[in-house]
């Protein structure tokens, strides 16, 4: 996956964001004003950390030597993924569950204006 396919990724989701709160060099992707995926797309390898469940998080970081704990975010919440070292189907997967994650925690009435509920 290119950084471009993530970027368009990312912002395919209803009410998807992108923002540039630590300069330029730093994609912040978000729902409803709340982060759910953030990888600075220049670097490599491509990296981005994602919201993940805690049990789930522990489980993929075992089984997958390029998912670690979020770099510079909680780790017991977020997961830092290196790209091009997993199928993209799994990466789509992982981005599409942060953003579901970070739907479930948004009020009911912007959950169902999502769509989401």
């Amino acid at each position: 996956m290119t950084p471009d396919e993530l970027r368009s990724l990312c912002l395919e989701f209803n009410d998807a964001t992108e923002e540039f709160p630590f300069g330029p060099e730093t994609s912040v992707f978000k729902v409803a004003g709340k982060l759910f995926a953030l990888s600075a797309l220049d670097s490599e390898p491509l990296k981005v950390n994602l919201k993940c469940d805690p049990e789930e998080a522990v489980r993929l970081r075992e089984e997958h030597p390029a998912i670690a704990p979020g770099y510079h975010m909680n780790k017991r919440h977020w997961n830092t993924v290196t790209v091009g070292e997993l199928p993209d189907r799994m990466v789509r997967e992982l981005v599409e569950d942060s953003y579901d994650l970070v739907v479930a925690g948004l009020p009911k009435a912007v959950r169902l204006r999502l769509d989401r509920p």
